[in-house]
């Protein structure tokens, strides 16, 4: 019977609560995990800088790079606005935009994604006249023609706050979001309460399910993920400005400078400070310095190399931060040879597009349906909402997209792939993005269905029909006075 040895050099097995690691270390060069390297002493405190009203107001109010930050994602969010898709008469587009333009809808939503952004969130509450129970759910169906008053827009610390029960339907879009919302006056007492279909929600930054929680069910400022970013940003500006005093420092040496400061009399020091006033005040307006024989005076000037690539780097670290670029953050053009922008740009567009669809579009559609009623009385089942591209092309590049795009509807009607109702449809849908062809009317899109290109050149052909050799032939004394020559009338 053979016995198994227990082998000494196998490593012995984890006790139970001991904790493994798997990471580099390399305590001898203080490398790694464990080791005493400076690196290794870095923490990630949980400080939630969101529910710091004080230093975000200060923020706000007295830094104008927070100001950007905070204002202008919002303002292109909006810049373009939205149109409407769809069969809708061009009158009632107009009367929905009059009413958009009275109740101040677009500052309205501005102010709201702009709280949100710096406070972590905002609500806006739809004002409805003849709805003024905002306890009670939103009734669409009640929402009489001219009843639409406005949004009404609180931030979070300014009297609106969410009540801990949830929204229980997994089908309603507020699912797992408060389902009230408590208005308070100044003394914390609640005025009212309001249903969530009532309330549109603005948060900053999402969070994961135990930290929204934490936060009432708000999102994160803004301001909190790029705050270290800001403080190392605005301490290398003002070194820089400090430095720039001492870069021309004039030193003057004086016999015995330390006896009189150490065991020289009051009014003896005085003096000696009322020589050099005195000699400040001759240099400042006359440009003469006076010093003793024996004193000597030194001029040194400074040269500060490498400031411009380090303030720079902040300034990059700032727009990485907040997803907006340096052209825009803050006003500069763009550096290097070559260097357009245009890259940066793009990527910022494409940025704001995705906000725009992830958040502005949701606000819209639950503001629509109360939009069109007040101003319509029902709701096109049709109906949509379009974001116009934020970029603008010049001139130039607009001439060429609508040569571009003209030239392809020809070449596929001219192939015979469409017809000549689809071609001008398609050309007429072109005007929005290059303000051609808008002059088609929905009639002469109909007269040209079924129409195909050869049937659109024989028309204007006028030998069309005729044969190219129609040969002999004889016309009749009686017949003769109605013809000029064979085939034609006179």
């Amino acid at each position: 019977m053979s016995r198994r040895h227990k082998d000494s050099r196998a490593p012995a097995a984890p006790q139970a609560g001991a904790m493994t690691m798997d990471a580099f270390s390399n305590p001898l060069f203080r490398l790694g995990a464990g080791s005493q390297a400076p690196i290794e002493a870095t923490q990630y405190p949980l400080t939630r800088m969101t529910d710091n009203y004080a230093l975000l107001n200060s923020l706000y109010r007295d830094n104008w790079v927070v100001q950007n930050v905070v204002d202008t994602i919002p303002g292109d969010m909006l810049r373009e606005w939205f149109t409407l898709t769809g069969d809708i008469d061009p009158a009632r587009v107009d009367r929905l935009e009059r009413m958009m333009r009275a109740t101040k809808l677009r500052e309205r939503l501005k102010n709201g994604l702009c709280w949100g952004r710096l406070y972590g969130g905002a609500a806006g509450l739809i004002l409805i006249r003849g709805q003024e129970d905002l306890s009670q759910p939103l009734d669409l169906s009640a929402v009489m023609p001219g009843a639409y008053q406005g949004l009404y827009i609180l931030d979070r610390w300014s009297g609106i706050s969410p009540n801990m029960e949830l929204v229980s339907d997994p089908s309603d879009t507020d699912f797992g979001l408060p389902a009230w919302y408590d208005i308070t006056d100044a003394r914390g007492r609640t005025v009212t309460r309001v249903h969530h279909s009532r309330v549109i929600r603005f948060i900053g930054r999402e969070l994961p399910f135990l930290e929204k929680a934490a936060e009432m069910y708000w999102g994160e400022s803004e301001l909190e993920a790029i705050y270290d970013e800001i403080r190392k940003h605005d301490n290398v500006s003002h070194n820089m400005a400090n430095l720039t005093f001492r870069a021309n420092i004039d030193t003057m040496t004086v016999q015995n400078l330390d006896q009189l400061l150490s065991v020289g009399g009051a009014a003896q020091q005085k003096r000696f400070w009322d020589t050099i006033q005195a000699q400040s005040a001759i240099r400042s307006n006359f440009g003469i310095q006076l010093i003793n024989r024996d004193d000597t005076i030194q001029n040194t000037q400074y040269t500060f190399t490498g400031l411009k690539e380090v303030y720079d780097s902040m300034c990059l670290d700032v727009c990485g931060a907040s997803h907006i670029p340096a052209t825009k953050l803050f006003g500069r053009s763009p550096a290097g040879m070559n260097a357009t922008g245009e890259s940066d740009l793009q990527n910022y567009n494409d940025h704001v597009d995705g906000l725009r669809e992830s958040v502005l579009r949701p606000i819209l559609e639950r503001l629509l349906p109360v939009l069109l009623m007040s101003a319509w009385g029902d709701v096109p089942d049709d109906v949509d909402i379009s974001f116009p591209p934020l970029s603008t092309p010049s001139a130039v590049e607009l001439s060429r997209i609508a040569r571009e795009k003209t030239e392809t509807v020809i070449s596929a009607f001219q192939a015979g792939l469409i017809d000549k109702g689809t071609a001008v449809r398609e050309l007429k849908k072109l005007s929005d993005e290059t303000g051609l062809f808008d002059g088609i009317t929905d009639e002469e899109i109909r007269a040209g269905a079924g129409v195909s290109y050869q049937e659109v050149t024989a028309l204007k052909d006028p030998l069309a029909g005729i044969p190219e050799d129609p040969g002999p032939f004889e016309v009749s004394v009686a017949d003769a006075w109605t013809f000029d020559y064979p085939g034609q009338p006179r």
